[in-house]
């Protein structure tokens, strides 16, 4: 073995020896990122309390129920019935439609993990989702270390989804606009993002926005 080849295996035991598992880099927060997507990734339309209901007055100022509902209902999703209820200033009419799932909608009505901090986000609530996102590929990684004790990383990412079959529908996508973008950015055709704090039990995803 020459000197030069000597040398080169020294300095890739040196390397191998010397990681840092601790380091913000892609290959270390790959699997806490993927952890977060496992149990986080879903993508939910806050329509945690079922039946709904959707007043004359909502209606007629196109509030996203009423611009989203008819469309689930016409996917099979939910179903419609007027119930009346006491009439008020806001209701007049003195009655409601009101919006049930239906067994095909109770598909993708599912335990969703809380956004909030704290308690709160480890009791996991049930919400309508319609997609779940899985890791493809981190592209960047930005540290802010001025916290020398928990520094802090945010991680950009390419991602695959699953969605829901019917978000391929048109309409689903038109009332569903954010939706449609994600899935449409699958692949590496938009990257997300998700901060992580370094912790003394590892790397720990942030539950607000980066």
């Amino acid at each position: 073995m020459t000197l030069a080849s000597i040398a080169l295996v020294a300095a890739l035991a040196a390397c191998s020896t010397s990681h840092d598992a601790n380091a913000p880099t892609a290959e270390n927060l790959a699997a806490p990122l993927d952890d977060y997507l496992a149990q986080r990734g879903d993508i939910c339309l806050a329509m945690a309390d079922w039946p709904i209901d959707l007043t004359e007055a909502e209606a007629g100022a196109g509030a996203r129920h009423a611009i989203q509902f008819p469309v689930m209902e016409q996917l099979g999703l939910v179903h419609s019935t007027i119930v009346a209820v006491p009439k008020s200033s806001e209701n007049p009419d003195g009655a409601v439609k009101r919006f049930e799932l239906t067994d095909a909608g109770r598909k993708f009505y599912k335990p969703h993990a809380s956004a909030a901090k704290g308690a709160e986000q480890q009791q996991p609530t049930n919400d309508f989702c319609v997609a779940h996102l899985k890791r493809e590929q981190i592209v960047d990684v930005k540290v802010d270390a001025s916290n020398a004790q928990h520094p802090m990383a945010v991680v950009s990412y390419t991602y695959q989804i699953d969605t829901a079959p019917w978000m391929q529908d048109a309409d689903a996508q038109r009332v569903f606009p954010m939706v449609a973008r994600i899935a449409n950015g699958a692949g590496g055709k938009l990257q997300l993002r998700q901060g992580f704090t370094r912790g003394d039990k590892g790397w720990v995803a942030e539950t607000g926005p980066v």
